[in-house]
């Protein structure tokens, strides 16, 4: 019987491995997927989506759960709405948002460097800066745990932005990630996305459905933003290769951005924020 056991278990073993190679190896892939990333059209969520192959159902520090793919979510505090608005950091008498973040000591040189440059994609035009954890009870821990994630908005005391190195790695992963810590979810979550891009429902893994939904956001009084860095790209979560998302009004437009924040990203900072006189720079 322990013989039968422990065959059922290698067995099971080598199957998540083998499942695992055949998802991301670069023998296979999606065919829109492989092309695109051949292209270097990829966005930051692609390489998201890569690195948290494994976590999108699943519970991940303890009681939390991953919303569209890479939102964090605890189930064990009470619930809470946490759109833009609703739970932004704290800004300073001098026009600045401050937000502390602590690094663990693990990540290289090199890894800290682009972390800081994941950093100044936020800060460049906008009023958030981001400062070493002195005494602040309030900050972001950067931390290598398994995949890239972040919890939403300011949330009170440590909060952890995961940032696993290499997958995490990318400049637009990281700011990526520091977005949904300001506040902001993924563009196509928009509630009026429908008028903009259509979602094709039988091209997407049915157990990735949920990272489909829809929210009543507040928008800012912006546009749709198709360029978004917080946008999926075109064929993210692609069962069969083909489009899961495509733009309403022309197939030429490109979803999402794979290093820098677009126009219109920089502007939901200042209009969240109220960073004065970089409303409509």
């Amino acid at each position: 019987m322990e013989r039968i056991i422990l065959i059922c278990v290698v067995s099971t073993c080598l199957s998540v491995v083998h499942a695992q190679k055949f998802l991301f190896s670069s023998r296979w892939g999606p065919r829109g997927y492989k092309e695109h990333e051949e292209r270097g059209d990829g966005t930051a969520m692609d390489e998201i989506i890569k690195a948290n192959a494994f976590q999108g159902s699943q519970v991940i520090d303890g009681s939390t759960n991953l919303r569209e793919g890479d939102i964090a979510v605890s189930t064990g505090r009470r619930s809470k709405v946490c759109f833009a608005r609703t739970c932004v950091w704290p800004k300073s008498v001098d026009g600045h948002v401050y937000i502390a973040y602590k690094m663990s000591p693990e990540y290289s040189e090199i890894e800290t460097k682009m972390i800081k440059k994941g950093m100044e994609n936020i800060e460049k035009d906008t009023c958030v800066r981001f400062v070493p954890q002195t005494h602040q009870r309030d900050y972001i821990d950067i931390q290598q745990k398994s995949g890239c994630w972040s919890y939403l908005g300011a949330r009170g005391g440590r909060q952890t932005v995961s940032l696993e190195s290499p997958s995490c790695f990318g400049i637009g992963v990281i700011s990526h990630e520091f977005m949904h810590a300001l506040g902001f979810v993924h563009e196509q979550s928009r509630v009026d996305r429908d008028k903009y891009v259509t979602v094709m429902w039988p091209n997407i893994w049915r157990d990735r459905f949920r990272n489909f939904e829809k929210f009543k956001t507040d928008n800012l009084n912006l546009p749709y933003d198709y360029g978004s860095i917080m946008h999926f790209g075109m064929y993210a979560y692609s069962q069969d290769g083909k489009p899961t998302i495509v733009p309403k009004n022309s197939k030429d437009i490109k979803l999402g951005q794979a290093l820098s924040l677009s126009h219109i990203d920089k502007l939901k900072i200042n209009r969240l924020y109220k960073c004065g006189g970089k409303d409509d720079n």
